[in-house]
């Protein structure tokens, strides 16, 4: 069994989210930008930064770089420098990377699924919590 994420001594963490296997893999996969720029390069194959950064209008060069960079360290891209005249770099999911394919595929198909559920609960709620502030104003 591999080990669980424990926290440094001074990290103000509930014995759950300790606990809990899923929060280092959250930690990894679902920070901003990256389930994007993971889908991306799993949709698309194999892409210089530029069509990255066409993709996925809404990150910033810098933004991008930075993430790719965490990407590269966590073993999930790869990253190939060429020589070339001018050089070129490409990014493109390693097997580590790939083997989060069926996980987005769940997520995907849970969304198609349920979503209109949670908007429905949202609505609901809110109409409640709207119809709860006039009561309370009287």
């Amino acid at each position: 069994m591999p080990p669980r994420h424990t926290p440094a001594p001074d990290d103000q963490l509930s014995e759950a989210v300790v606990a809990c296997p899923v929060s280092p893999v959250g930690d990894i996969i679902f920070s901003r930008w990256t389930t994007p720029i993971l889908w991306t390069l799993g949709h698309h194959g194999t892409l210089r930064f530029n069509a990255l950064q066409r993709l996925i209008p809404e990150i910033t060069p810098k933004i991008l770089t930075s993430r790719l960079r965490q990407l590269e360290r966590d073993g999930l891209i790869t990253r190939t420098y060429h020589p070339d005249i001018p050089p070129r770099v490409e990014y493109s999911l390693s097997g580590l990377g790939r083997t989060l394919t069926p996980v987005f595929q769940t997520l995907t198909a849970w969304g198609e699924a349920h979503l209109e559920h949670v908007e429905d609960a949202r609505r609901a709620y809110d109409a409640a919590r709207a119809e709860e502030e006039v009561w309370a104003e009287g």
